[in-house]
């Protein structure tokens, strides 16, 4: 009797022993996994204006939080870009696509933002972009193309461009630009001068003197142009916002690095082509693309470096550019 009860008892230490270290199991394996998205965030998940669709918030937590694990970053505050969407909805309304998602403040804000504009090399090859929706992607050099993935902000510089006319004063007109290290793919972001500015520039450029002007050069001149905001168009790749918008946004990643994952990568394009050439529906394939932008370019397409860079130099070789002149006086 008494060895059936020693036996009995060893029998229930060892199903608790079990039973604990299955537990421990789990708790540790839901450790790892990303942590739910909290009710007020998922308020602003659909593919409505001015929200942010399911997978694009769910990639660029996962993004943030391996980041935060590792110690990359510290910053409350991260960033998602969804490529996929509109960038200009008509009537001088811009497309909501970018989005600085503070979960610790339960914040969330969506701002416009340009797409990469591309290319079309006359007779070689067309992957350029419309205004609304961007039907090419990639990550080759001088394509002017955006490509998607994981990104990380680096560091923010602040440049002299020209000086402008606001009434009857001249203006300064300094521009930043937050460099970004890209992962994948997009590995050569640097290489590549991806970053994210406002969608700000000068055009019709001369030069004027100016020998007082703390930028004057050794003949004391100054470039001058014509301030123009294309927020309502095209970039050469990089990330463009307003200039209203770049003053939010700019500050936050400012000496203190975040994370930005911008949709669609390029398994994703392939995904939603394979899916289109078959007559498949994207929901019922458990894919995702903006409606409305998928209906007016087609077929979305991924051009890899290694295709269209020896595209772009050859083309480059056939069609050398003139060499640089030198900025004209202005005139007034």
């Amino acid at each position: 009797m008494r060895l059936r009860s020693v036996a009995l008892g060893a029998g229930i230490f060892c199903l608790v022993a079990i039973l604990t270290a299955l537990t421990a199991s789990v708790s540790s394996y839901a450790a790892l996994r990303p942590s739910s998205v909290p009710d007020w965030l998922q308020r602003h998940v659909g593919d409505g204006e001015g929200q942010i669709s399911q997978v694009v918030l769910e990639r660029a937590r996962a993004l943030y939080q391996s980041k935060v694990s590792d110690g990359s970053v510290s910053n409350p505050c991260y960033f998602a870009m969804d490529a996929t969407r509109p960038g200009d909805l008509g009537k001088s309304v811009l497309g909501q696509r970018y989005y600085v998602i503070c979960e610790a403040k339960q914040i969330f804000r969506a701002f416009s933002a340009g797409h990469g504009g591309g290319r079309n090399l006359k007779g070689v090859a067309d992957f350029s972009n419309g205004r609304r929706c961007a039907k090419n992607f990639g990550n080759a050099m001088d394509s002017e193309l955006t490509a998607g993935g994981a990104y990380m902000t680096a560091e923010t510089k602040t440049s002299f461009k020209g000086y402008y006319r606001v009434g009857a004063q001249n203006a300064v007109f300094m521009r930043s630009f937050i460099q970004f290290d890209g992962e994948g793919e997009a590995a050569n972001a640097r290489q590549r001068v991806i970053g994210g500015h406002p969608a700000a520039l000068l055009r019709g450029m001369c030069m004027r003197k100016d020998p007082s002007s703390s930028y004057a050069n050794h003949d004391g001149l100054v470039p001058f142009g014509k301030l123009v905001n294309y927020a309502g168009g095209r970039s050469n790749g990089c990330t463009s916002w307003s200039p209203t918008d770049a003053e939010q946004i700019i500050p936050i990643a400012k000496d203190n690095p975040t994370t930005l994952y911008i949709y669609p990568e390029s398994r994703d394009i392939a995904a939603v082509a394979r899916a289109k050439a078959a007559g498949q529906s994207l929901s019922g394939a458990g894919l995702y693309w903006n409606a409305s932008c998928l209906s007016e370019i087609g077929t979305p397409r991924f051009w890899p470096r290694k295709t269209l860079e020896p595209i772009i130099a050859q083309y480059k070789t056939d069609h050398p550019a003139p060499p640089p002149q030198p900025l004209p006086m202005c005139k007034d």
